[in-house]
C-alpha cells in the first residue's frame, strides 16, 4: 500500500461539524497508533504520517539492521539477511524504513479502527459544541423552530445544532410553530447521557438586557449602564439604568422618542410592561421609583433588617401592589428590601384622590388617554376643571364630558 487515502473521506464531515483539519488528523494518528499497539504491543518504532497537503496517510516502521542471530528486540531490530530481501544495498548498522500495508492488519482490525475513528470524531463534535455555547452563555441568538412539543421546543441554529427552549423558559404568551424564527439567550449547557444539551431562555433578565442593548446604542457603547433587571415574564419588568454622561437622560434614551425604542422590545416580550427607572444610591428614592406608578406619601426603612414600610393614599395602594401582586414583588427584588404597603390615614379627607386608570371598566381607555394628554391623571384633576374648559382643551364632546364627570363625582360620593 503506497498510501491510505482516508483524510479526504472525512473532509466533508470535518467541514460540516466545524472540526479543524489539524485536530482531525491528530485523531486519525492516535487511532492508528492504537491499532499498532494492539498488533505489535508497542508503537515506539512506528511513524504514522498524515499528509495534510495530499490528504493521505502512511505508516512507516523503522528497525536497526544487525548481524544474523544478534536480534535482541524484534520490534526495534532486523537481521541483515532479512533486510537485504527488502533492499539488497542495505548494510549492518543502517536503519531500515518499511511501509506497512493496511491489509497487514486484517479486515476485522480495520473495521474496528473505523468504528473507533467515528466514535472519536463524534466526541470531538460534542466537545466543539459544548465549548462553542459555553463561551456564549448570556448571549442573544436567533434560531429556527424545528419541532414544537408540549414541554419544550426544539430549535436549530445556523450550523444545524439542536437547541432546547423548555416551557419554563418561555414567556407564558409564547406560541411557536415549525419554521418560526425565535430570539433567546443561551442560559446553560448540560450533559445528558454524555450528550451536550444547550438550554435557551426568554424569561431570564439577560434576555431583556440584550434586547435593550440592541435597541439602545448608548447601552451598547457603554454610556448607559443597566444596573439591575427584574422580571415577571409576560406581565411586568423593572429596569434600573444609570448614565455615565450627564448630558444623557438614561430613561429617555431607553424609551426613545414617543416610545420608539421600547415598543419593539415590548412586542418581543408579548406586551410585557417595562418600567425604566433611573438608578440611585439613595435608597428612599429608589424605593419610590421602584413602586412606580404608585405615588408614596412617606416611608420608614430599616436597612439592617432590609425592611421598608411604605405609606400611600388609599387610591394608590392597589397601584403599588399591582395585578396579582407583581408590582410590589418586583420592587422588593429591585431594591433588595422586604416592602410592606399601608394606607396612609393622615389627611385622607384632604388628599384622597383616585387614579383615572381605576375607571377603565366605566370609561373608555381612549377617553382616559385624552384626559392624560392635558395633565389630568386623577379624578380630582378632571373635576377641578369646568366642562367648558375640558371641552376646549380636549377633543371630547360635551355629552362625553358630562358623563365622565358624573361617574367621577359619584365615586367620591360613595367614599
Amino acid at each position: 500500500m503506497a498510501s491510505i487515502n482516508l483524510i479526504e473521506a472525512f473532509q466533508d464531515f470535518k467541514d460540516e461539524e466545524n472540526i479543524d483539519r489539524p485536530t482531525l488528523m491528530k485523531v486519525m494518528e492516535d487511532v492508528f497508533k492504537t491499532l499498532l499497539r494492539k498488533k505489535y504491543g508497542s508503537d515506539e518504532n512506528f511513524d504514522v504520517i498524515v499528509n495534510a497537503e495530499k490528504g493521505d496517510l502512511e505508516i512507516l516502521r523503522h528497525r536497526m539492521i544487525v548481524e544474523d542471530g544478534e536480534v535482541m528486540d524484534p520490534l526495534a531490530e532486523i537481521e541483515y539477511s532479512e533486510a537485504t530481501k527488502i533492499e539488497p544495498d542495505f548494510e549492518v548498522g543502517e536503519e531500515l524504513f518499511e511501509e506497512i500495508n493496511m491489509e497487514h492488519f486484517g479486515r476485522r482490525s480495520i473495521l474496528a479502527a473505523k468504528q473507533t475513528l467515528a466514535s472519536r470524531i463524534s466526541d470531538l463534535k460534542k466537545n466543539v459544541l459544548v465549548k462553542k455555547y459555553a463561551d456564549r452563555i448570556g448571549d442573544l441568538i436567533t434560531a429556527e423552530v424545528y419541532q414544537p412539543w408540549r414541554k419544550e421546543v426544539l430549535l436549530m441554529d445556523e450550523d444545524g445544532n439542536e437547541l432546547l427552549l423548555p416551557r419554563s423558559e418561555q414567556i407564558p404568551q409564547d406560541f411557536f410553530k415549525k419554521g418560526d424564527t425565535v430570539k433567546a439567550v443561551v442560559k446553560k449547557v448540560e450533559l445528558k447521557n454524555n450528550n451536550p444539551v444547550i438550554i435557551l431562555s426568554r424569561t431570564h433578565p439577560s434576555f431583556l438586557a440584550k434586547l435593550l442593548e440592541i435597541e439602545v446604542p448608548e447601552i451598547f457603547d457603554g454610556l448607559i449602564s443597566i444596573r439591575k433587571i427584574v422580571r415577571e415574564p409576560g406581565e411586568r419588568a423593572k429596569v434600573a439604568v444609570e448614565s455615565f454622561d450627564d448630558r444623557i437622560d438614561p430613561v429617555g434614551a431607553c424609551v426613545g422618542m414617543k416610545g420608539s425604542r421600547i415598543h419593539g422590545i415590548v412586542r418581543e416580550l408579548k406586551n410585557e410592561n417595562i418600567d425604566v427607572i433611573p438608578f440611585t444610591n439613595n435608597i428612599q428614592l429608589l424605593v419610590q421609583r421602584a413602586l412606580t406608578p404608585a405615588k408614596i406619601t412617606r416611608m420608614n426603612i430599616d436597612t439592617e433588617r432590609k425592611e421598608a414600610d411604605v405609606y400611600l393614599p388609599a387610591d394608590q395602594v392597589s397601584l403599588a401592589i399591582g395585578r396579582k401582586g407583581v408590582n410590589i414583588k418586583l420592587a422588593c427584588e429591585l431594591t433588595d428590601l422586604d416592602i410592606d404597603v399601608f394606607r396612609d390615614s393622615e389627611g385622607d379627607e384632604e388628599e384622597f384622590d383616585i387614579d383615572l386608570d381605576e375607571f377603565t371598566d366605566e370609561i373608555d381607555k381612549w377617553v382616559i388617554d385624552e384626559l392624560k394628554k392635558v395633565g389630568c391623571d386623577t379624578a380630582r384633576d378632571v373635576l377641578q376643571l369646568s366642562s367648558e374648559e375640558l371641552e376646549r382643551r380636549t377633543d371630547l364632546e360635551k355629552e362625553t364630558i358630562d358623563e365622565l364627570r358624573r361617574i367621577l363625582q359619584e365615586e367620591f360620593e360613595k367614599e
